[in-house]
């Protein structure tokens, strides 16, 4: 005799219920969501997240990183780790570790090849992302460091419509053209109704390794008036140094490499600002 009910195609509706719980309680387990976004790009979002990130984990925070700029993933490489998240026996994925108390989720660690692009649109971002929350074994976590892609697109407002109580640190430069975008991110914050923790201003300056003078390869202080102007915290500047770049490139963590330096010393300022969530 042929099971009618177990013969049956899954609900689709059932399905998706399936899908919302699963984030949900994923999320539960979530102390602290921070969405590090930007107006554009090349002004050092993921520099900042990953750097953010390292500066909690090392203030003792159980952290985790997820990458959601799927067309441009580099969260893996700026930490240094590699290979594919382990599927665990409650088919949920184990997040890469980097150290105790960080782990990391990011579309390039399932891309055969890391030159590979993303073509997707709107409908495959959401269930990308939905799934780095709902099918990843987070547990227990003091904050999830979101790192977005730059502008107001599909990724910001998937996170903005499945992470609710999310809150927004907009990364810019001083120059008036990265300002100009930063108003629109604080716009898009504005509109979604998510709260912005506040504004960093990144390549703040560079200390010139010869005279020790300080120079403004991007003008100065102009994150610091586009908060004041638009009543949002700023959280500091992190001043502009070539060893960032490189050890972005190489995997190195700047922070245990260059412990002692301005752009070591801004990013734990900024993790003992976030510290007073938790």
């Amino acid at each position: 005799m042929v099971d009618i009910q177990n013969s049956m195609p899954p609900d689709p509706k059932k399905i998706e219920e399936q899908k919302d719980a699963a984030v949900q309680t994923a999320l539960r387990k979530i102390k602290h969501k921070i969405i590090v976004m930007s107006g554009k790009g090349g002004v050092g979002k993921t520099s900042t997240a990953v750097n953010l990130s390292l500066a909690l984990a090392d203030a003792g925070h159980k952290v985790g990183v997820m990458d959601v700029d799927l067309h441009g993933p580099d969260v893996p490489r700026m930490l240094g780790i590699d290979g594919m998240p382990e599927l665990m026996s409650n088919n949920k994925l184990s997040p890469m570790t980097y150290s105790q108390n960080l782990s990391a989720m990011s579309i390039e660690s399932f891309i055969p090849s890391k030159d590979d692009a993303i073509i997707w649109r709107g409908p495959m971002k959401f269930s990308a992302i939905r799934q780095f929350i709902g099918d990843v074994q987070w547990g227990d976590l003091d904050f999830l460091v979101i790192d977005s892609p730059p502008g107001t697109g599909d990724e910001p407002l998937t996170v903005a419509q499945i992470v609710s109580d999310a809150r927004a640190i907009i990364v810019t430069t001083p120059q008036e053209v990265a300002l100009a975008d930063v108003r629109k991110s604080i716009n898009f914050c504005k509109t979604v109704k998510m709260e912005i923790f506040g504004l960093v201003e990144n390549m703040s300056g560079l200390n010139c390794p010869h005279c020790g003078e300080m120079i403004d390869l991007f003008g100065s202080g102009g994150g610091e008036r586009t908060a004041q102007q638009t009543g949002i915290r700023f959280l500091g500047r992190i001043p502009f140094d070539p060893n960032v770049v490189a050890c972005g490139d190489s995997g190195a963590c700047y922070q245990k490499v260059h412990a002692d330096t301005a752009v070591s010393r801004a990013y734990a300022e900024i993790a003992q600002k976030l510290s007073q969530l938790a």
